[in-house]
């Protein structure tokens, strides 16, 4: 694809996506770096975190902490324990009982998702000799590609672990072991903590082995499938990785190629859900369906083909919301404030999803015009060449930049936009376990602005745009302002596998110009403004301006109206 740098290794199978065109290879490796790489809520979405940031800061006491994340455990309500416990475990790193359950909620939460998937559920019939070639096509890429070594060991025990939750997960019963007996549950449970969880592994030959075993002892003990043994170690199998790493069912892996695409099919909503209240509309993309329909930011979905949709996952109500283009669809929506419902009737149809949904002057007195990018996608060098071409035009001699809440994109979109700014030296290095994975990118000085510049960034700014940070401040080309950003300095290479379905793998980490990465730390602004209400990037409700009382873009301005001032 025109514009879009890979690196090219092995082959594939007949018939996958390919990301580039090459009479030598036929598939490639795209550089892909973000938190959020594939949407919560399906095609009908963009990124979205279900356990997105709230209000709060999360429990008061560490007690306080351990018994909320205990209650939403037990209610089975793993989005929102998972934010609970990640907001505890940045209080009290210490305390072993909220890291175990962030764990454990994980696991369950990723259960809950692939058994909301039907591009995964569509895998479940696959015999046993079809389900194993999966798990080789895993074991072979991490063993081949993973930017650190892992173990067979630890590959078959986080499975194991997996297999163990996934025998107490509802969903997972209903659609394996609708009738079979709680105490023979238990009882097999017990014996994989004690036989499997930690049992010495060598290699890949003698993982299969293992998971054979378990696949014959599981159907004579529960009558449990083979193919749903198999599927949780090629799934849970993947949590001995990284955060970022993940093996991707058909599904996943066509919702992160639109995503890269900056277009899919769907109504153009960023949605999360509310528990028992519906599913929040976080964003709705402007030229959508959604908004074409009188669709609003901060409305919420209580109904969904008269479906009750109040009780829905975002997965479960994206298997509802997705459908091929043209096709109608009648969402119920509720106003918060007021309670009123009102019905929207859409039509599905292909949505552009821009990264840079605002770009205007916002202080025609000293030229200081201001761009939103919300992601790094193929489009992205495009639209912000567009976008500074209008603002120039309009009078600028200054600008904003502002990435808060952009959980990052492909690592040449980055490398692209950050060479409209710098004109020469380093702009970014990666480095990973195979020579192909490291690499230099170095600026190129025709075509430089160089108007003053101040990025804006806070703890949702991950990988692209932490990219785009680390070179901003080793060249001292602009001020940081706002928060710390996230800490993501991981790149991900997409690897198609068996059958249409994918790998987001961890190939390499990526360093700022002077060679630091800040992995787990992320990089402070040169202007801290503490969080607040008028500085958070997510939701808005109906506010007339998203920049309206926003205190970091009003610090942005006064260090640029200092700058001008001086000129």
């Amino acid at each position: 694809m025109d514009g879009i740098g890979v690196h090219l290794v092995g082959s594939a199978n007949p018939g996958e996506p390919v990301m580039s065109v090459s009479t030598l290879v036929e598939w490639a490796l795209v550089v892909w770096i973000s938190t959020t790489a594939v949407g919560l809520c399906g095609s009908p979405t963009l990124l979205a975190r279900e356990n997105s940031s709230a209000k709060d800061s999360g429990p008061e006491t560490e007690s306080d902490a351990v018994s909320e994340g205990n209650r939403l455990r037990t209610e089975r309500r793993w989005a929102e324990s998972i934010d609970l416990y990640e907001k505890s475990v940045k209080k009290w790193p210490d305390n072993d009982s909220l890291k175990q359950g962030l764990r454990q909620s994980k696991i369950h939460f990723s259960i809950e998702r692939r058994y909301s998937d039907r591009s995964f559920l569509e895998m479940l019939p696959l015999s046993r000799p079809e389900a194993m070639v999966y798990l080789d096509d895993v074991l072979e890429k991490v063993r081949r590609y993973y930017v650190d070594p892992v173990t067979a060991t630890a590959f078959v025990a986080h499975g194991t672990e997996s297999l163990y939750f996934a025998l107490a997960n509802e969903k997972f019963l209903k659609k394996n072991l609708p009738s079979a007996s709680p105490d023979r549950i238990t009882t097999f449970r017990r014996m994989l903590r004690t036989l499997y969880w930690n049992k010495q592994v060598n290699g890949q030959d003698q993982a299969r082995r293992t998971v054979i075993e378990l696949c014959d002892t599981a159907q004579y003990e529960l009558g449990l499938p083979a193919t749903a043994v198999v599927l949780e170690f090629v799934f849970g199998g993947c949590n001995s990785l990284d955060d970022y790493s993940s093996y991707l069912t058909p599904g996943k892996l066509g919702d992160l190629y639109n995503n890269i695409d900056g277009e899919f099919v769907g109504i153009g909503i960023e949605m999360k859900a509310e528990n028992g209240k519906g599913l929040l509309l976080v964003n709705v993309l402007p030229e959508s369906p959604a908004e074409e329909g009188g669709a609003l930011a901060g409305d919420i979905i209580v109904m969904i083909n008269n479906v009750d949709s109040r009780k829905m996952s975002t997965e479960e109500a994206a298997s509802l919301l997705q459908g091929q283009a043209g096709t109608r669809l009648q969402l119920t929506l509720m106003n918060p404030s007021s309670s009123e419902e009102r019905k929207a009737t859409l039509i599905r149809r292909a949505v552009k999803v821009k990264s840079i949904p605002v770009a205007k002057i916002i202080d025609r007195a000293n030229g200081i015009g201001y761009i939103k990018m919300t992601g790094f996608q193929k489009n992205t060098t495009e639209e912000l060449d567009a976008a500074l071409l209008k603002l120039n035009k309009d009078g600028m001699r200054a600008l904003i930049w502002d990435v808060r809440g952009n959980p990052g994109g492909l690592l040449t979109a980055a490398v692209e936009v950050l060479d409209r700014f710098i004109a020469d030296g380093v702009l970014v290095s990666t480095q990973g376990r195979t020579p192909d994975q490291n690499s230099t990118y170095s600026a190129q000085a025709p075509g430089t602005w160089k108007v003053p510049l101040v990025l804006l960034t806070d703890g949702d700014s991950a990988s692209a745009s932490e990219i785009v940070a680390g070179a901003i401040h080793d060249h001292h080309r602009g001020t940081i302002v706002g928060r710390k950003t996230y800490g993501k300095w991981s790149v991900q290479s997409i690897l198609p596998g068996h059958a249409e379905s994918g790998f987001r793998l961890t190939t390499a980490k990526f360093y700022s110009p002077s060679g630091q990465t800040y992995g787990k730390i992320g990089i402070r602004p040169d202007i801290e403004i503490a969080a607040g209400e008028s500085t958070r990037t997510g939701y808005r409700g109906r506010r007339s301006d998203p920049l309206d009382d926003d205190r970091d873009v009003e610090a942005g301005l006064d260090v640029l109206r200092k700058q001008m001032a001086k000129r």
